[in-house]
């Protein structure tokens, strides 16, 4: 569980990153929760960006969504979606020390 300083600082650091992941009309599929979990083992925040064409989560979905991954939600704006999971992988600079 992240602090609420913490996620302070994910959000800030947040709304400088492009979002690495879109979500069109098919949602959350296999591929693209397997792309998320690519993404947060190699850079711990992610920013994913749903399209105009799909449905928006509910705030159960999204946290079946953050559960499935082990990720925790940082912040929702609009379409947007930041995900932070702590990485165990070597050679990273970590987003929270």
């Amino acid at each position: 569980m992240i602090t609420k300083k913490e996620r302070i600082t994910l959000r800030s650091i947040a709304s400088s990153i492009k979002p690495t992941i879109w979500v069109g009309k098919d949602g959350f599929g296999e591929n693209v929760l397997n792309q998320i979990d690519t993404e947060l083992f190699d850079h711990e925040l992610v920013k994913i960006s749903m399209q105009e064409n799909s449905n928006p989560l509910t705030e159960f979905e999204l946290s079946e969504l953050a559960v499935k991954l082990g990720a925790e939600v940082v912040t929702t704006i609009g379409r947007k979606i930041v995900l932070y999971r702590h990485s165990e992988k070597k050679g990273i600079k970590h987003v929270l020390n």
